[in-house]
Formats: structure tokens, sequence, C-alpha cells
């Protein structure tokens, strides 16, 4: 229900006077706009960059998490993440204690190597000797000693020494189970980062349900409720993104498959961009940064796939492949000591890849920034006439945002 506005005036300087009782102050944009034709206005609050995290309420010094059901004030577990986020982690580079280079799959060496100098030949690859290569890589260090990074990557049993770097993944019980029936296909996925990966991905076919998709053609075929490419991609980013630090040795990387939705978590935030950045730019950012340096190399045994292209398509590529299958797009959580990433079902029984015309889905794949009809048209080379048509039917389908208006230029962006 829409409640008459007294003074829209007085509520932007009101919203505006409020942004300054922060530490960091916090950052608004205050617009106009309409609700069954009544005038609203609308505040968009950016987040904080990393840098300056925690923002603390003025007069308290204090600050909180926001959760689905309400604000928390955080802990100082959760502050020392905050501010270790500060500064560049190099947990990763640390030397496993007690591991030794017998520790190392030799398979997964072997094939490291080779796509190493494969890929890079002018540079770590022109290294004749395969130790000094993996030292120079950062997968080993002076001695042998793997690194963290390296364990991880190429380690026989990385759990030996990490007992909770793992993949906890569970399905919610179905309406119809028997009493007492908590979860179903649990499982505890161990081993290295690509073997973790594999095992993650024949989880998923097992245990996801199918739906109906008509593809272009009429073709009816039945696929995964949530993409198999989307799936993966977020599970590989939280396995080489997660947090490395003392704090996180007994937490685990979580799927859990619930009734209405898909949630894909690992401890650690964001590292160097903010949500609301997340996927809009061409910038990588890793919180590992000798453990995703490796894993561009790494192949999964089961696929040979990379485990990582590190190029910033990974998020691109979950939205893509959401939309494709006529899903909400994803949906981000930086809660300070943990990262999720959340898809939710379709709310109909059938998906269609036709749903979105070819210039429909050209218009969203440019759509990674803010962009105006003209900058669509610089773009696309498509007229204006068909990209506001093409853009009516992205924001009615909560596919994409519109903002200004008003006086103001209009621009749209991906949800």
């Amino acid at each position: 229900m829409v409640e008459d506005l007294s003074s829209a005036q007085q509520l932007k300087q009101g919203l505006a006077n409020k942004s300054r009782s922060f530490v960091p102050p916090v950052r608004l944009d205050i617009s106009d706009g309409t609700v069954d034709g009544e005038p609203v206005v609308i505040a968009r609050v950016h987040e904080c960059d990393p840098s300056a995290k925690p923002c603390r309420a003025a007069t308290s010094g204090k600050a909180y998490l926001r959760s689905y059901d309400g604000d928390f004030e955080l802990s100082q577990v959760e502050e020392q993440g905050f501010l270790a986020a500060r500064t560049s982690p190099h947990f990763d580079r640390r030397p496993v204690e007690g591991a030794a280079r017998e520790d190392l799959d030799e398979e997964l060496v072997f094939s490291f190597i080779r796509a190493v100098k494969d890929r890079d030949p002018g540079g770590l690859g022109r290294f004749r000797s395969d130790e000094e290569l993996l030292r120079r890589a950062g997968v080993i260090l002076d001695g042998g000693q793997p690194s963290v990074a390296g364990l991880l990557a190429l380690g026989v049993y990385p759990q030996q020494f990490f007992p909770r770097y793992v993949i906890q993944a569970a399905a919610e019980s179905r309406p119809g189970d028997p009493a007492g029936v908590r979860a179903r296909n649990q499982m505890t996925i161990t081993g290295p980062i690509p073997r973790m990966l594999d095992e993650a991905m024949a989880w998923a076919r097992r245990t996801f349900d199918s739906v109906i998709v008509t593809e272009a053609g009429g073709m009816v075929v039945d696929e995964p409720e949530y993409p198999l490419v989307a799936f993966r991609e977020l599970v590989a980013n939280a396995l080489v993104h997660r947090d490395l630090d003392n704090w996180s040795e007994g937490l685990s990387v979580e799927v859990r498959l619930r009734r209405d939705r898909l949630v894909v978590s690992n401890p650690g935030g964001l590292y160097g961009i903010t949500t609301d950045r997340l996927g809009r730019e061409g910038v990588t950012s890793a919180r590992n940064a000798r453990l995703v340096a490796i894993c561009q190399h790494v192949r999964t045994p089961d696929t040979g796939a990379r485990v990582i292209e590190a190029l910033a398509s990974g998020i691109p590529i979950v939205g893509s492949s959401l939309a494709e299958a006529g899903l909400p797009p994803a949906k981000f959580i930086d809660a300070a000591i943990r990262f999720t990433a959340i898809l939710n079902r379709s709310d109909g029984p059938q998906r269609s890849r036709a749903s979105l015309t070819s210039t429909q889905r050209r218009v969203y794949d440019a759509l990674e920034r803010d962009s105006t009809v003209r900058d669509l048209e610089d773009v696309l080379g498509l007229t204006g006439a068909t990209l506001r048509k093409a853009l009516r039917v992205l924001v009615n389908s909560n596919l994409v945002t519109q903002q200004g208006g008003r006086g103001r230029p209009t621009t749209y962006r991906r949800l």
C-alpha cells in the first residue's frame, strides 16, 4: 500500500542527514519515482568500500551485520574478518607443517606442469627443472615442502592437514519422505580442489530434480532444475576464494539444496570488490592470489577442464546461464566472514530457452554496466525503438533494473 508523502523534499533531506551519521558516511543515490500513480522517494544505498569497513554508527561506535531477520552487532571475530580484508592476505603461501613433497598427487602435478609449459612457455614454463617450476609457481617452498596453495590444489589428501577444508553438501528432505528424514544425499566431499569439483558436479547430477525445457526448435527435454554450469562456477569460486586464515580452519564450504533455492557459501567475505560490482566489471580480485594462479593451470581429472579461468567471467556466466534457463538472477550476500550465493527456483513447472529473443539476449549481454538507450545504440547498432521494446521485456522479467527519469537520464543495468 502506498502512503501519502507529507513532504518529499523533507524526507530526502532527512535521508541525506542520516547518511552522514555513520563513519564513514553512507553514500546514497536519492531520486523520485511513482508507484500506482503516487509519488515515492527512492534511496539506493551503496556498499561501503572494503578498505573502510566496518561502517560504524557515529554515536555509539558500533557496527552491525544485516541478516535475514534483522540487524545484529558484529562479533569480534567478524570485525577481525573486516579488518583483515584491508590488507593483502598471504595465508595461501604459508608452508604446511608436517607435509612433504610426497604429499602431492603426481598425476595432478604432471598435468599442472604440462599445462604451464603449454600455456606459459615464455614465462613460468621456461624453467627446465620441474622442481624449480613448482617452486617458482608457489606449489612447493625451498626444500620441497608444499605450500597451503600447492597442497589444496595438487595434494594427495589435503584433509590430512586441514580436516575441515571440505564441501558439506546436502539436500532438504521432501514432503513425502519418511518421518525423521532430515536430509537427502548428504555428503562430505574431500580431496584436492580439482577432485572435489568433479565430485560436487557428480553430486549435483544425482541430486538436482529435472525440469521440462522447451528448446527453441520445439523439442522438449529434461534438464537439471539449476544450470550445471552455474553450479560449477559457484563451487569453484567458493573453493579458491574461501578464507585460509587460522580462524576459518574449522569451517567448510557448504552446499544446501532447499525446496525453493540452492545455496552455496564459503568462509570469508569478498576481497577487493563489493557485491554491487560483482560480475559487472571485467576486474578480478583474489583473496588467495597464489592459489588462483595455480588453479588457472589445474585441470579436473574427470573432464579435463580448467578449475578456473581467472578472467572475471565466472559470475557473468552464472547470470547468463540463469537467464537462458528462465531463472531469477543469483543473489549474493557478503556477510563479513561468509560469502553466500543463492539461486532461486523458477515459479513455473516449465522453462523455455526461447523465452528471450536473440535481440533481447544481445541487449541483456550488453548491460554489464549502467547504460542509456543511446549507449546501446552505439554498441549494438539497433534502433532506439527496438531497444526500448527489448528493455521493457527485460525489466518486466526482473532481469534488468531501470533508474532515472523525471528530468534525469534513464539508465539500465542487469540485476
